[in-house]
């Protein structure tokens, strides 16, 4: 009897030309970004963890959702989280999540999932440049800013 498995393809896509994508100079122009493209509808339902993919020039290459949660958390599993940094051959990342009821200050959970992340980052060379908490009123909270990353 011959053994089968499931083929596992993995495939990365861009169509913007890389001196067209926005460059990230700091918390603000990644704060100004990520807000632009939340779903202003479900900022201020449900909480969402999301990860901003930039290049070796800062340069961001997608913002992809992660996880979506419900009013006070979303549960957000590392494993995925690396499976999408890898795939997209990604050199740094700007963790991303809202707080729905508009609370700038990170929980404990936030700052211990934070470590986590750049814990394994290290492992892959891949930077953790910052963590940001935005509200629904477009106003944010900078883990690098306010060192604790």
């Amino acid at each position: 009897m011959k053994n089968k498995v499931n083929e596992i393809a993995i495939s990365y896509t861009g169509n913007i030309k890389v001196q067209l994508l926005p460059q990230i100079t700091c918390s603000r122009s990644a704060a100004a970004l990520a807000y632009s493209e939340w779903d202003k509808k479900t900022i201020g339902l449900q909480e969402t963890f999301k990860v901003m993919l930039l290049n070796n020039a800062n340069k961001v290459k997608g913002i992809c959702v992660v996880s979506t949660g419900g009013i006070t958390g979303t549960l957000v599993d590392v494993r995925i989280l690396f499976a999408i940094l890898l795939k997209s051959l990604t050199t740094a990342v700007i963790l991303l999540h809202n707080h729905p009821s508009g609370t700038l200050r990170p929980s404990e959970a936030d700052k211990l999932l934070t470590q986590k992340i750049k814990k394994a980052g290290a492992l892959f060379d891949i930077q953790v440049l910052d963590h940001l908490i935005l509200t629904p009123d477009g106003d944010y909270y900078s883990f690098a800013d306010n060192a604790i990353l």
